[in-house]
């Protein structure tokens, strides 16, 4: 059995947040949840400034919090090593978001795309109501949305259970990649078999020195990021030393 994993290339990583919205499409997510996301840091004062930006999704760990302290098992491992979610299963008791290290599961308070359920036109006998947007063109939640994922319970979200990354399984077990790797513009993202040598997850990670978030836990994630991107420059020199200064803090 595969053992799956991503590594995010900082170095060609451009931040420009396709991941992000080729996510929410892929998996038909509602305003105000991510299940890919970003942090982002600036240091230091202009013009001498250092940014920093770090694509974040779940890792998918071999050693998953969050699968051990669900009381349900609604939170497993299923090909691959995926993490995986069964909302059958889910009693909406959110060990596993208090478990979690990397903050990236949701806990769904409403049902999603309820504005798509709206019966109120914006122009009464001018404008179709969202209900009837839906209706017209054979969609199920919203306008846009993606039958692909019907399979698992990426489409499924009923109010009160968790939700998450899944390395979009729904595409793996048909032979392609997840759908932000497939998406990226800038080639950051790179998904294979870590058992596999031949990989090209192996390759890179043979070649660079990776980083995996939060290590120190013990929680294995399956997501690992190399190289970092540094845009800055500055002007060749060797430095120098001031005589006086030196004399001076000998005296």
């Amino acid at each position: 059995m595969a053992r799956y994993a991503m590594v995010i290339d900082l170095q060609q990583c451009t931040g420009c947040g396709g991941c992000i919205i080729a996510c929410m499409n892929e998996n038909n997510l509602p305003e105000g949840v991510r299940w890919s996301g970003k942090r982002t840091e600036t240091l230091g004062r202009f013009p001498f400034v250092r940014y920093h930006y770090r694509p974040t999704l779940c890792n998918h760990c071999e050693n998953a919090p969050c699968v051990r302290g669900c009381p349900t098992r609604a939170l497993h491992k299923a090909e691959g090593g995926i993490t995986m979610h069964d909302p059958s299963k889910c009693i909406g008791c959110r060990y596993c978001m208090v478990n979690c290290p990397y903050g990236v599961i949701h806990y769904n308070w409403r049902r999603p795309h309820a504005e798509w359920r709206d019966n109120t036109a914006v122009i009464p006998g001018g404008t179709s109501t969202p209900a009837e947007t839906v209706q017209r063109v054979g969609a199920k939640g919203w306008p846009i949305q993606n039958p692909d994922p019907d399979a698992t319970y990426a489409s499924i979200r009923p109010t009160g259970v968790v939700e998450k990354c899944t390395f979009c399984h729904h595409r793996v077990v048909n032979g392609q990649l997840p759908y932000c790797v497939e998406a990226c513009p800038a080639n950051a993202r790179i998904f294979g078999d870590l058992d596999d040598p031949r990989s090209k997850v192996n390759q890179l990670l043979g070649m660079f020195r990776a980083e995996q978030l939060r290590a120190e836990l013990g929680t294995r994630p399956k997501v690992f990021y190399i190289r970092e991107f540094c845009p800055c420059a500055y002007e060749p020199g060797k430095g120098m030393v001031q005589a006086d200064d030196v004399k001076q803090a000998l005296a």
